[in-house]
């Protein structure tokens, strides 16, 4: 029997049951899984190691690469820009970032850049993979690049890129890059242990991956998936793996505790409320999480709904049968969820790595466990 810490109440005994039916299948090496209710945490569960070795326990203090589930933070991030009124959903990129114009680009607004709809899912051209960790480099590849499909017309998932055009649209009205916005205005005032580009000072509390035994099924390949996942360059390579985890790339390079993720999609649940202070008004949550864009993706094998940087729970409901529930997943099955007609926020972190692309079985059987309980 895996030994599990943390706390469940009686009405969530259905989650543990699950959480450990995770661990004896052989399913996870370390995991954990909290939910937020009304600006609570009422139920933290965590369990296994924090190496392949098993020598070091997953514990409270353990951080994990969240890989695609920072898209989250990016889009709340952006939310906040559009709160302050520094930027608009309905402008044009070009506006804010005028060497965007090039290439036929120049009337892509910001919310079809942060819904995918911007035909940049990756680069066709070869590059060096290095590359990846210079931000000029990318961002200027992005300005002068021609999308791969008429944008407006249909999603196309940017596993990487999303995160340059977002963050580039926040450093440009802003003047921060997004890991730096997230340390000074969550980590150090709100504790919230969330970081996009992870400092050297917490490596030592970062969790070995154990990497998926296959590639993710992609249905049918075209130039856009090819793009986005499966050219050499696709990914970061050629770097030492500390300074890939040090660049702030708000897509694919954040990392997180479960607790901290919860606090945060919990308070997107609540109106805005975190600690006692409204991070994001009620009407910019709901206008986030509004459906941009809806039907099959031209780079992910699933029909889409896709708000401003966020995913729709409808049509896959990966989390729960909220209608209104939004949030993100990433490789190999992280995942951050706010249903705010329950006020409830939610967060799955793990260091071994399935190969679902979306939906992942793991925190499936723990959210639908959790909605039992409510």
């Amino acid at each position: 029997m895996v030994e599990i810490s943390g706390f469940a109440p009686s009405r969530f005994s259905q989650v543990k049951d699950a959480f450990a039916a995770n661990f004896e299948a052989g399913e996870e090496l370390g995991a954990r899984f909290t939910l937020v209710e009304a600006g609570e945490v009422v139920l933290d569960l965590w369990a296994g190691h924090a190496d392949r070795k098993r020598t070091r326990p997953f514990d409270d203090q353990t951080l994990t690469c969240i890989f695609s589930t920072t898209k989250a933070l990016a889009a709340m991030l952006t939310a906040r820009q559009v709160d302050a009124g520094k930027l608009d959903y309905g402008q044009r990129v070009a506006e804010l970032w005028p060497e965007f114009a090039q290439a036929g680009k120049e009337t892509i607004t910001v919310e079809q850049a942060l819904s995918h709809q911007a035909g940049l899912s990756g680069f066709v051209e070869p590059m060096e993979p290095s590359l990846w960790v210079d931000w000029e480099a990318i961002t200027g590849k992005l300005a002068a690049m021609s999308p791969l499909w008429p944008p407006g017309t249909a999603s196309g998932y940017h596993p990487i890129t999303f995160g340059y055009l977002a963050g580039e649209l926040f450093r440009r009205t802003d003047g921060r890059m997004m890991g730096d916005a997230l340390r000074e205005d969550f980590h150090e005032p709100f504790g919230l242990d969330l970081w996009i580009g992870l400092p050297e000072s917490e490596f030592g509390r970062l969790a070995e991956l154990q990497r998926p035994s296959a590639l993710p099924q992609f249905g049918e390949i075209n130039e856009a998936t090819r793009a986005a996942f499966l050219s050499p360059w696709s990914s970061v390579g050629g770097v030492p793996a500390e300074v890939w985890r040090k660049t702030q790339v708000p897509s694919a390079n954040g990392y997180a505790t479960a607790h901290s993720l919860a606090r945060l999609m919990g308070a997107l649940a609540d109106d805005g409320w975190l600690g006692g202070e409204q991070i994001l008004s009620p009407a910019l949550i709901a206008e986030m999480s509004r459906e941009r864009v809806r039907g099959q993706d031209l780079v992910l094998p699933f029909d889409m709904s896709w708000g401003a940087g966020v995913m729709r729970n409808a049509p896959n409901h990966p989390w729960g049968p909220g209608a209104l529930t939004f949030g993100h997943s990433g490789w190999g099955g992280s995942c951050g969820f706010a249903d705010p007609e329950r006020r409830l926020g939610g967060a799955y972190v793990m260091n071994k790595q399935g190969v679902a692309l979306m939906g992942d079985a793991r925190p499936r059987r723990l959210i639908e466990a959790a909605y039992k309980g409510l």
